[in-house]
């Protein structure tokens, strides 16, 4: 039986290595190889080669797919010294990778040459603690989290869809969420509005929202707006820089108002609606799909519309629905799996089935279609008496 040395030079003359000076040279290469640091969490945080990922040498083989699907793909892996990363090269061959290539020296030499470095941001102690959970999965891990402590998401609404899509965002460490609701929290509100509580009742619900999330977690900026969404707010509102809009509103004229200011700013629109016992959620990606106006054209006539409260809802249909728009914006700020744009999920909580419909751009959309005839901001008449309850 072989020795460890031994193992480490047979499996060194079975791969590709390369000195620093190559490796260089491959970075700076139109095919830059995607960089794979294997070492150990303490190693990383201590310093790493700009640009690379973390997968550790005693994960790489159930995590390097998620990483790099195409096994074509060149890979530079790297350690500390260049032993560990030349037995992960000889993994991944074997794994039927076809480009791999090893950093002789590994690390050490790469800084001894006085080759940049950087420091990566790392979760501190708490914050580990805190979302463990989402560290685990592949698709996430740590740089997945700092990216969604790095997110901004807007919710119009802290109502019975805002209230579950704003829970499980600050829960998953979103940095900021604003949220606009100019409407006051009401006893018949708290059927289904999970916020909220009959010690708040008479409280704006944006500032009833921000405390219940701020002290589900610290981490959270939340931002309330106590106004209703109109032209003359829509682009004020979103100067602040969001990543997503999470639309619970109830009322058609917010609906084609956060549609419109979606398409012309370019963020993705996380759309739901409820009814009694039914409920749909899907995403308008602007420019990649199609977007709330090649479905409905023009609000349909106000004595048509149902009021907002003559309608019902199913206490917990808002739950499933909202926490469907809250899955799609973490996706969405994670860059993450395949997003319901171009799809319409519908839930019938009676039968208790999902159902699907394909959705496509119209060309001749007055919003986002190839001759746009709709340019600015349109204020609809309100369908719904008094304020807007969201949801």
């Amino acid at each position: 039986m072989p020795n460890y040395r031994e193992l480490l030079q047979q499996v060194k003359s079975e791969i590709d290595e390369v000195d620093v000076t190559q490796a260089r040279e491959l970075l700076a290469s139109d095919e830059r190889p995607l960089v794979v640091d294997v070492r150990e969490l303490d190693e990383w945080t201590e310093g790493r080669i700009p640009g690379a990922i973390h997968v550790p040498r005693g994960n790489l083989e159930s995590r390097i797919e998620q990483a790099a699907p195409d096994h074509a793909q060149p890979i530079l892996l790297y350690c500390a010294a260049g032993n560990r990363s030349a037995f992960a090269a000889k993994s991944l061959e074997e794994l039927g990778y076809e480009n791999v290539v090893s950093l002789a020296g590994g690390y050490t030499d790469w800084k001894r040459s006085g080759l940049p470095t950087e420091l990566p941001r790392t979760l501190d102690g708490a914050k580990r603690q805190r979302y463990s959970r989402h560290v685990l999965i592949p698709e996430v891990g740590e740089e997945g989290q700092l990216k969604l402590l790095d997110s901004r998401v807007l919710l119009l609404g802290a109502g019975g869809l805002g209230s579950p899509a704003a829970l499980y965002l600050a829960a998953a460490g979103v940095g900021r969420i604003g949220i606009v609701d100019d409407d006051r929290v009401d006893a018949s509100n708290l059927q289904r509005q999970v916020l909220h509580s009959t010690a708040r009742l008479g409280e704006w619900k944006a500032e009833s929202a921000k405390r219940t999330l701020e002290e589900l977690n610290p981490d959270v900026d939340v931002v309330p707006y106590l106004e209703r969404l109109t032209s003359e707010n829509v682009e004020r509102i979103l100067a602040d820089g969001w990543d997503v809009i999470v639309d619970g509103a109830d009322n058609f004229p917010t609906r084609y108002l956060i549609n419109d200011a979606a398409v012309w700013h370019d963020i993705p629109l996380v759309h739901g609606s409820i009814y009694r016992f039914e409920g749909q959620a899907t995403v308008f990606e602007p420019h990649g799909g199609p977007c709330y106006r090649c479905l409905f054209p023009q609000p349909p006539p106000p004595e048509l519309a149902p009021s907002c409260a003559e309608g019902g809802v199913l206490g917990v249909l808002p739950g499933i629905v909202g926490s469907l728009q809250a899955s799609e914006a973490l996706k969405l700020c994670l860059g993450i799996g395949e997003s319901l744009a171009g799809r319409l999920l519908l839930f019938d909580a009676l039968a208790t089935e999902f159902s699907e419909v394909r959705l496509r751009r119209d060309p001749a959309c007055p919003v986002c279609g190839d001759s746009p005839t709709i340019t600015e901001y349109v204020d609809y008449v309100e369908f719904c008496s008094g304020r807007p309850a969201h949801a």
